[in-house]
């Protein structure tokens, strides 16, 4: 089992997701990268709820050095030197009706390469 602890900065304004219809956000970050082994692995490492009836204020997150909630961890020993892909998704849940996700951008996205080495 390979893991990889690590921090990130995360700027987001949530706002213009929320309308009548939304109850709250489940937002959360996922990390991304192939391995030999299996060409897509998504890990969640921290994640939020913003409730509708949260200010405005707290719809935004503007967080620094965030310390991952959840570990990155390969059910192999194959992390080091990969690509990683860290995107932020969220889903909307609604009063009533279905669930949807929503994400940034696409090319928005930060990545970086682990080292080949652990300390």
């Amino acid at each position: 089992v390979d893991r990889a602890l690590l921090s990130f900065d995360l700027h987001a304004d949530m706002n213009p997701a929320f309308h009548w219809n939304i109850k709250q956000l489940f937002v959360y970050v996922v990390a991304t990268y192939a391995t030999p082994t299996n060409p897509k692995n998504q890990i969640v490492l921290w994640d939020r709820i913003i409730e509708s009836s949260d200010p405005p204020k707290r719809k935004i997150l503007k967080e620094e050095n965030v310390f991952v909630k959840y570990g990155l961890v390969d059910q192999g020993a194959e992390l080091r030197g990969e690509e990683v892909e860290l995107s932020l998704m969220w889903d909307h849940m609604p009063l009533t009706g279905l669930l949807y996700m929503g994400e940034q951008k696409e090319g928005t996205a930060s990545k970086f390469v682990l080292p080949t080495e652990y300390q």
